[in-house]
């Protein structure tokens, strides 16, 4: 991340400019927010094969006790992503909270426990259709359903053309959501069929209601993310710092051209919180550097 060990990238908008300077002068009144899949951890053919990247939980960490505090963000049930993170038992992650399913869902890593609504009704109807409403549409090859427990995805990247294939179910996919009562999440080659008023920029939001912090710095990959980068920016519109980052550009443009600083994937995202956890145990200042990695 540039000749100085502790050397940040420098972010293209003055707000996002802004927002890391915020952070780095007042960690503690500052929360990191990240999503899970793309983020902390690769994407990877098979969700369930999918882990934190090595580098993430020594970043989090050590970046943890340093700032107000740390939530992850996801999709995912959220006691999936603990095991599938790694995060619980962690020295330093001791105060990790984890927002499932959109923020339905929540973790915290001070009792271990999960603390979730009951299921809404049309979750149920969908995931007794689905299956044939994919065969009968012609849809069922290459096409494979995950179970979320509170929602259901139709994943389209192992079939011949994915993009084809998600293109093709969009519509299907949301007039059958909105007959029980669901709305469709577009992903990376996938479709996520869940309850209307989960998203992560109600989850974000709320999580950031219990804090006395100034600063929030988000991180995501997917379309899913623009809802909390959204309740960042209206953050800043009120004054207060935010910093968004985008975990990758390739397949989700919307997200890069919000982004103030793209990284490369979640490699570059746990060594860009492991070089803000060096910037809080080091008497050094920290330079910060522009995308192509010079000194300013």
């Amino acid at each position: 991340m540039g000749s100085h060990p502790h050397d940040l990238p420098m972010p293209v908008s003055a707000a996002g400019r802004e927002g890391l300077e915020a952070l780095l002068r007042a960690p503690r009144r500052s929360v990191v927010a990240l999503d899970f899949d793309g983020t902390l951890a690769d994407i990877v053919p098979d969700p369930d094969q999918a882990r934190a990247h090595p580098e993430a939980v020594p970043a989090l960490s050590a970046l943890a006790p340093e700032v107000d505090s740390v939530a992850v963000v996801t999709g995912r049930p959220a006691s999936v992503a603990v095991r599938y993170g790694g995060f619980a038992g962690v020295p330093g992650l001791e105060h990790l909270v984890v927002l499932g399913h959109y923020g339905a869902e929540r973790w915290d890593a001070v009792t271990g426990l999960v603390h979730a609504p009951a299921e809404h009704p049309g979750v149920a109807a969908v995931r007794a259709e689905l299956p044939g409403f994919l065969d009968a549409i012609g849809a069922w090859r290459g096409t494979w359903i995950e179970e979320k427990g509170r929602a259901l995805a139709v994943h389209t990247r192992r079939a011949e053309d994915p993009a084809a294939a998600f293109a093709a179910l969009r519509e299907p996919l949301t007039e059958l959501a909105a007959r029980h009562g669901l709305m469709v999440e577009p992903g990376r080659a996938v479709l996520e069929l869940r309850p209307p008023g989960m998203d992560k920029g109600v989850a974000l939001t709320e999580f950031l209601a219990e804090r006395d912090a100034e600063t929030v710095l988000y991180a995501g990959d997917d379309l899913g993310d623009l809802a909390a980068y959204s309740a960042v920016e209206k953050r800043r519109a009120d004054g207060l710092p935010g910093l968004l980052v985008c975990s990758g550009s390739a397949e989700v443009p919307e997200l890069a051209a919000r982004a103030d600083l793209v990284l490369p994937g979640p490699g570059s995202v746990a060594s860009f919180l492991a070089a803000l956890a060096g910037r809080g145990r080091s008497d050094h200042p920290v330079e910060l550097s522009d995308p192509d990695g010079r000194v300013e």
